[in-house]
């Protein structure tokens, strides 16, 4: 249970006051030749103390009003006691709060204004041996205050590296987790939306070719449903237990692209590549060929390229459908860019002549 901050600062306030005067009764009982504690001077101590329950709004008020009570009681000639107490805690919440230069001037001001009533008071300009410890003892507590403040300070500075370190890996993982999903639906989607377009199509004349397309819907929809839990395990789980995509399980792609009814090239062999690497690859292909089926206006044919060069794997699909005018880019595109991009990589996609194209270039380390 965390306690209102309100609380610490009655406890403190109680304990220091409580301190200061037990503190001067006893000594006026027990040193001798003391002046007795009379009721003028707890109340005194007792008004002083209290003031820090304004300290954390007024500190620099505060500190002013405590010294002024505390010189003007040690003057006034009643029980001597630790009520200095009550303006060191002062100065060192002043200078936490607004800082070593702030506290150094406000605390030089005050010396300067007590020795200049010790002038007129005393009408001597000189100092007793007091005087020297009240500057050390006003350097001493800022330089306390000041360490104090910059442990705060590196504290918080370490806090909201930490919360913003965790906020960003919260969104990376809310994207990665939103590409997987998008890649598993819209390709099983669009799959499932071609089959059932062609079901619907040839049922009365071709039977057989609509129990194939049903067929077809009902392993693609299985293999989503299958995608899809492996997804949810991850978020409920916290560990991604899932088995990673890869384009060694490219032919399944390929296939459905098949079944939609594409021509389908394949050049070149992938080769054996790094988990990141495949896993990217595995889904931008995957996605690229979504686009395909979903977007392409009437293409008849894809031809899917994989290139290995020294330090880089380059991934292309070109389909022949007729529409030139560039995309507006979607949640599959940006996608197949931040799975580039995450690797150090990019991918482009865009019309050509005849088509669509997609080229991704991703970077294998370690080869050169």
């Amino acid at each position: 249970m965390r306690w209102p901050s309100w609380v610490g600062r009655v406890v403190r306030t109680v304990v220091v006051t409580g301190f200061v005067l037990g503190a001067t009764s006893g000594a006026s009982r027990w040193q001798p030749g003391a002046p007795p504690m009379t009721p003028v001077a707890a109340a005194w101590l007792a008004a002083t103390g209290l003031t820090l329950l304004l300290v954390h709004r007024f500190p620099l008020t505060i500190f002013l009003v405590t010294t002024a009570s505390a010189f003007g009681y040690y003057a006034s000639g009643l029980p001597g006691g630790p009520v200095i107490l009550v303006p060191t805690i002062a100065l060192f919440l002043l200078t936490r709060q607004r800082g070593p230069l702030t506290a150094g001037i406000t605390g030089s001001a005050a010396l300067t204004v007590l020795y200049l009533v010790h002038i007129v008071t005393s009408g001597s300009f000189a100092l007793a041996f007091g005087a020297g410890f009240l500057v050390v003892w006003l350097v001493a507590v800022i330089g306390v205050g000041t360490a104090v403040r910059y442990q705060f300070d590196a504290l918080a500075a370490r806090r909201a590296q930490a919360d913003e370190h965790r906020h960003r890996l919260a969104e990376q993982e809310r994207l990665r987790i939103a590409r997987e999903v998008h890649d598993v639906v819209a390709h099983s989607l669009a799959m499932i939306n071609v089959q059932a377009g062609v079901a619907a199509h040839v049922a009365d004349r071709r039977p057989e070719q609509a129990k194939e397309a049903l067929l077809n819907i009902k392993a693609a929809s299985a293999s989503a449903l299958k995608d899809l839990r492996a997804t949810l395990a991850v978020l409920r789980s916290g560990e991604d237990k899932a088995p990673a995509p890869s384009l060694a399980q490219a032919g399944e792609l390929l296939e459905h692209a098949r079944d939609a009814g594409l021509a389908v090239e394949v050049h070149g062999e992938p080769g054996d590549l790094p988990a990141p690497v495949d896993a990217a690859a595995y889904r931008i292909l995957q996605e690229s060929l979504t686009n395909v089926v979903r977007h392409a206006d009437r293409p008849e044919r894809v031809a899917v390229r994989f290139e290995r060069q020294p330090g880089t794997f380059t991934l292309g699909v070109r389909d022949d459908g007729r529409g030139i005018a560039r995309p507006t880019p979607g949640h599959g595109l940006r996608g197949m860019s931040e799975r580039a991009a995450a690797l150090g990589g990019r991918c482009t996609a865009g019309p050509v002549d005849g088509g669509f194209e997609v080229c991704a270039e991703l970077p294998i380390e370690g080869e050169a």
